[in-house]
């Protein structure tokens, strides 16, 4: 089992700035991928930013140049640095994680999320 705990986000105007952290523990595999989806009211899931353990990263069309998306391994931690932010931002973002168990199938993905926490950007 591995538990996700969120932190950041709240109330920002059109053209700021909010940063989220969002913190692993438990059975953490030496290779994972960690990031961000979101979802607006009423609309699906989609996925923001993701970075692996070696550092590479994608994003969604959506954010590219805008958002950054980073991780301290050594502390279990994925970081979202929000820039330029426009009120289509505005959403419940979630953190997850994807990983084997550890000294298990490397093949077989297992899939956590965080509670989420709510961006609002105000025009």
């Amino acid at each position: 089992q591995v538990q996700l705990v969120e932190s950041g986000g709240g109330l920002v105007q059109t053209g700021g700035a909010l940063s989220l952290s969002c913190v692993a523990s438990g059975s953490i595999a030496d290779a994972n991928t960690m990031g961000w989806y979101r979802q607006a009211q009423k609309e699906r899931r989609d996925p923001v930013a993701t970075i692996t353990t070696g550092g590479s990263t994608w994003y969604s069309d959506s954010v590219k140049g805008r958002f950054t998306v980073s991780r301290d391994n050594a502390k279990n931690t994925v970081y979202l640095q929000m820039n330029s932010l426009k009120s289509e931002d505005t959403a419940v973002y979630r953190c997850f994680y994807r990983g084997p168990v550890p000294g298990g199938d490397p093949y077989t993905q297992n899939s956590y999320w965080g509670q989420g926490t709510q961006v609002t950007v105000s025009s």
